[in-house]
């Protein structure tokens, strides 16, 4: 029995290290992009949202700037793709502009001119 957790023990700490050294030789690559976040509601819709997109690690939202700053996997997504994403949440991502569907469905203070009211 001890033999068996022994090796269940040397084998989850050889998976786990496979891991972190094939995370650590893809890298990560950082984007930043502006955007049209207006709000507390904004940034935490866009923190949500992108995290759970395929390659992205860290989101972090700076109101101040209206820039997003992305950590991604560059093996995994594109910075296009990280832009579009954004795009179909409802807010414009650099040259991509927000998806008109989705930024109707914003909160009202989430919208380009909510805060000029």
């Amino acid at each position: 029995m001890k033999t068996i957790r022994i090796a269940m023990i040397a084998g989850l700490i050889l998976i786990i290290s496979g891991i972190g050294f094939g995370q650590a030789a893809k890298g990560t690559s950082e984007l930043k992009i502006k955007s049209s976040v207006v709000c507390g509601m904004c940034k935490d819709r866009v923190e949500g949202g992108l995290v759970y997109e395929k390659g992205v690690k860290e989101v972090t939202v700076d109101l101040e700037k209206k820039e997003i700053t992305v950590k991604y996997n560059p093996a995994k997504t594109t910075p296009d793709e990280i832009r579009t994403a954004l795009s179909k949440l409802g807010y414009d991502a650099d040259e991509v502009k927000a998806d008109p569907k989705a930024y109707q469905k914003l909160p009202a203070c989430c919208k380009k001119d909510a805060a000029a009211h």
